[in-house]
């Protein structure tokens, strides 16, 4: 196991709850956001999670990957059904980066024509 992630949770909410009470404004801000997500139910709160997790390897987020870990499992989702969600994210993320990898051709391509 490379990280405890129960402690690094709860050390997490340590934390963030210190922020909370030095600006208040900031975490109730990050709680509206969070919460307005909730306001529909057309995905499921499930497929929410696995959608969360998906962003959270994207974004390389720790604290997104142990908070929404716990959701997922709390909404029923499977080992296996989280590595499908995360097959997306690598899948997306990789044809991002081919995506962007035309960029650089493009770029390579428009600076070399201006030293001609």
């Amino acid at each position: 196991m490379m990280l405890d992630w129960n402690e690094y949770q709860r050390q997490l909410s340590a934390n963030i709850a210190e922020i909370g009470k030095v600006s208040p404004e900031i975490t109730r801000g990050y709680r509206g956001l969070s919460d307005a997500g909730l306001k529909t139910s057309l995905l499921g709160a499930k497929t929410r999670e696995l959608i969360s997790l998906a962003v959270a390897i994207t974004r390389q987020c720790d604290g997104c990957i142990t908070v929404h870990t716990d959701a997922a499992i709390k909404q029923g989702a499977t080992r296996e059904e989280i590595i499908e969600a995360l097959g997306v994210a690598v899948a997306v993320n990789a044809g991002a980066t081919l995506v962007y990898s035309s960029r650089v051709v493009d770029a390579y391509t428009q600076k070399t024509s201006e030293q001609k």
